[in-house]
């Protein structure tokens, strides 16, 4: 089923959602590429106009919706219960699902597809990209905030919405089946950044090894930790509210933070061909690293502080693999508007890869001077 055969139910999916007041407006809104995202706006009784946003869960990437929204509807109130005891707003500082008519934590239309409801934050803004360092702080105290105030959750009872999202093992399992079968005859070009990758292929399995072992904690992970999934107060510039919980799943802190780091301390956009423009920017790097461990607190184990310059690494080198493995079997995941953009996504990863392994001293010094001694 199309994506404009399932938004033809959008009217449908608005009167079967516990909105409050008289439709006004609908339109598309934000810039994501999986949902479907409209701002509703609503005429309330007394005359007032209130905003919300209506959302269609793409469940051929998401294959068990229901599931997806207990997570979210499970998450977002116990953070609201967190927020209440600790005197703040729980209708700016999290998410709000809002029900449908017959009580559940989404909509299915009469065609199979799944709607849902949030309140809209009002006076908050989000940027796509890191303009000046204080907006990466400000999102590394609201993720470092979020991991803090479920750190208590029972983490295992999550549903996993996207199965070995983070499982760099496998990552690295399914590069090596697509490097045998070599469908576009194209493994020849990229012998150099293979090899980069074999060297570290015993790198790809300290995270993974260490959770099996109880040497690191399964928490909650939001597991798409990019500067756009914070919501920022226009007038002061704060972390509010994380938000695109779709990928909230058991998972390592470590990641979170790595992909952070992988994703905002680079000096280069994440195809730039010209590898000399691409490098780990050590302040950016403290600048996250001291807003995540203030809001932490102190429910990060000693292991998990002493391990997140390696959660930097594995979340780039598995992200590298994941690139080349999309170029190598002819670019079918990750959407590209270029030839060879998959082939340099790659190339910056693993750049960034051993610039960390160059600057490793100084990220560990870091992190040491913000740690809770």
């Amino acid at each position: 089923m199309d994506r404009a055969t399932c938004c033809s139910k959008v009217d449908e999916a608005i009167a079967n959602i516990q909105f409050d007041g008289e439709l006004v407006e609908k339109k598309l809104f934000g810039n994501g590429h999986i949902n479907d995202t409209f701002l509703t706006i609503f005429k309330k009784p007394d005359g007032k106009t209130k905003r919300c946003i209506l959302q269609r869960v793409n469940h051929k990437v998401f294959k068990k919706p229901d599931e997806l929204m207990e997570n979210i509807w499970n998450i977002t109130e116990y953070l609201k219960r967190k927020i209440i005891e600790q005197g703040g707003d729980p209708r700016r500082e999290s998410l709000s699902v809002i029900p449908s008519k017959d009580g559940k934590s989404y909509y299915r239309d009469s065609i199979g597809c799944y709607w849902r409801g949030f309140q809209f934050i009002e006076d908050a803004v989000s940027y796509d990209q890191v303009k000046k360092p204080e907006q990466f702080y400000q999102s590394a105290v609201a993720f470092g905030r979020f991991q803090n105030m479920l750190a208590d959750y029972p983490a295992e009872t999550l549903h996993e919405t996207i199965p070995n999202f983070h499982n760099t093992p496998a990552r690295l399992e399914a590069l090596k089946k697509v490097v045998q079968e070599d469908v576009m005859g194209r493994v020849k070009e990229v012998q150099e950044e293979l090899a980069f990758i074999w060297e570290r292929q015993t790198d790809t399995y300290i995270l993974t090894d260490m959770l099996a072992k109880g040497e690191l904690p399964l928490r909650v992970t939001h597991n798409d930790t990019k500067l756009n999934n914070v919501m920022m107060d226009s007038e002061t510039g704060k972390g509010l509210c994380v938000v695109d919980l779709d990928t909230v799943m058991p998972g390592l802190a470590l990641n979170d933070f790595g992909d952070s780091i992988r994703f905002g301390a680079s000096t280069a956009e994440e195809d730039e061909p010209d590898l000399s423009k691409v490098w780990l920017d050590l302040s950016l790097f403290e600048s996250y690293t001291k807003g995540f461990l203030k809001a932490c607190g102190d429910s990060l184990t000693e292991k998990e502080l002493d391990m997140l310059p390696m959660g930097a690494k594995i979340m780039t080198l598995e992200c590298g693999i994941r690139f080349l493995t999309d170029y190598i079997q002819g670019d079918t995941y990750f959407r590209i508007s270029r030839e060879g953009q998959n082939l340099d996504r790659c190339r910056t990863q693993l750049k960034l890869v051993a610039d960390m392994e160059r600057k490793w001293s100084q990220m560990v010094a870091i992190v040491d001077r913000y740690r809770k001694k």
